[in-house]
This record gives structure tokens, sequence and C-alpha cells, in this order.
């Protein structure tokens, strides 16, 4: 089972960062990315476009999955989002971006940028979704009976 359906094993995962200027309100920045997210669902889920997400800073840290520091939040809370978008491959992204539809509407998320944009293409390595309740029991038992459990 794959975690996005449809997105190829060898698939292409692009991440735009966004840090929003301080006269630009979260609103705005949802209604731009929106706006645009559409147009690439209608123009491009023919030619490579598979699916994708938009995630906001919520300001929390892991101190268990961080090692930079103890009970902090970070400071771009409410104004970081990554845009994460899934492909066939990298020339069908960078060809959904020559579209004369997309580019008016990709200026108008980067008026709102305090970092401007790079956009970073990373080729597929693992995704999965979470096991249902019965398959991760036989996980589980599987695990306790073949494992062996390596000690650090």
């Amino acid at each position: 089972m794959s975690l996005i359906n449809g997105f190829p094993h060898d698939g292409v995962v692009t991440i735009n960062r966004v840090i929003l200027k301080p006269e630009y309100t979260l609103d705005e920045l949802q209604e731009r990315v929106a706006i645009l997210c559409e147009n690439v669902k209608t123009y491009h889920s023919e030619t490579g476009f598979v699916g994708g997400f938009v995630a906001l800073n919520s300001g929390a840290i892991s101190n268990e999955g961080s090692t930079i520091g103890q009970n902090v939040e970070s400071p771009l809370k409410g104004k970081e989002a990554l845009i994460v978008t899934f492909w066939n491959s990298f020339t069908d992204h960078e060809e959904s971006h020559k579209s004369d539809t997309f580019q008016p509407l990709f200026r108008n998320v980067l008026e709102l940028c305090e970092n401007g944009n790079e956009e970073i293409a990373y080729d597929m390595l693992w995704s999965g979704a979470a096991y249902t309740p019965e398959q991760a029991e036989a996980a589980r038992a599987a695990k306790e009976k073949y494992a062996r459990v390596q000690s650090a």
C-alpha cells in the first residue's frame, strides 16, 4: 500500500518552504496557495502531478525527536509553510511550471514570501501508510516469533 495513491515508487517529491512576510496574513497565504494548487490539479493531473499537501509550522518542536535543545518553540510558528507535491518525474514537474496559467499564480504566492523561493526535488526512497489494527497485531506477533532484537 502506498501513502499517496498512484504515486510511483520512483516518483519525485518537491518541497517549497514559504516564510510569510509580516505585512501579510495567513489567510492571504492560504487563499493564494489554494488557487495555485487548484490550478496544478486542474491542468497537470494528467501530465505527471500525483498529489500534494501544504503544512503550517505549528510552533511545536519535538523534545523526543530533536537534538538541538529542549522545551523550545519555533520562532516561525504560524508564518512558515511547506508546500509538498508529488510527481511522476522531475521533468513533469518542470513542465508544469512553464505553464502560462501557473506562472502568474506562482508569482502571487512569491509576493508573500520573505525568503524568496527555493524548491528542492527529492527522489522517493520510502513511503507507507500505517497498519490497520489487525495488520499491526500480526506484525508484532511475527516480530516476537521471528525477529532478533538488536541491542545498541
